[in-house]
């Protein structure tokens, strides 16, 4: 299959903390499912090195995070995770059938923010402003540099020191050529306290902060 060229393996989305929902709780069955997703998409993500390994064990994370959400309707933040799912599959497979999952990735982070902006400290303005940046533009997709920021913007002032919104910001910075602003936001994520129970995410995510910024620094 022919790919696309895109560039969305190694970038898309999120080792998103869970600490808020954990914290706020009596849906301990919500908890326990998130924190599965989390912790089989951060090994897929950054230990799985075996492509058809990984687009067979996406799969069943997609299946899995389908369940949690159908079995949690109110809630934003099984479909954010279904959303991350779905754009990671993409990254991987890379293929026209990417498009489909991306947009519907896109459509699951907005209903998450119609039903809470502010779960999962603002990951689904994370997440859809990493879409709306990483993905190819019109008529291939519906990439939107204004969107981006505008939905990453809201993403860092939601979770001001968080990882994730830092990273993405910059990164988004650094593909604008706006260099000196980029190097503030990453590294800040760089120096973003480590997330609870979330260590494998946080070193490979700290992996592509060093990236980024090593590319900034070569210029």
């Amino acid at each position: 299959m022919k790919k696309l060229t895109f560039a969305f393996v190694s970038l898309v989305v999120m080792g998103l903390s869970f600490t808020s929902l954990v914290q706020a709780g009596p849906d301990d069955d919500l908890s326990r499912g998130i924190t599965e997703l989390q912790t089989e998409w951060a090994r897929i993500k950054y230990q799985e090195a075996n492509q058809a390994r990984q687009i067979e064990a996406i799969h069943v994370l997609e299946e899995k995070a389908s369940q949690l959400a159908k079995q949690f309707p109110k809630r934003a933040e099984p479909l954010i995770w279904e959303g991350i799912i779905l754009a990671t599959d993409a990254g991987i497979d890379q293929g026209f059938s990417a498009l489909g999952k991306l947009k519907d990735a896109r459509n699951l982070f907005e209903t998450a923010l119609e039903i809470d902006g502010a779960a999962l400290e603002g990951s689904a303005y994370t997440s859809l402003g990493s879409l709306y940046y990483q993905v190819p533009g019109w008529p291939i997709s519906f990439r939107d540099d204004g969107v981006a920021e505008k939905m990453l913007k809201k993403a860092v002032e939601i979770n001001p020191d968080g990882i994730d919104p830092n990273f993405f910001y910059g990164d988004f910075l650094s593909k604008k050529n706006r260099a000196e602003e980029a190097k503030v936001y990453l590294t800040k994520a760089l120096e973003a306290p480590s997330r609870p129970n979330r260590p494998l995410a946080d070193a490979g995510r700290r992996q592509e902060i060093r990236a980024v910024l090593a590319e900034l620094n070569q210029k």
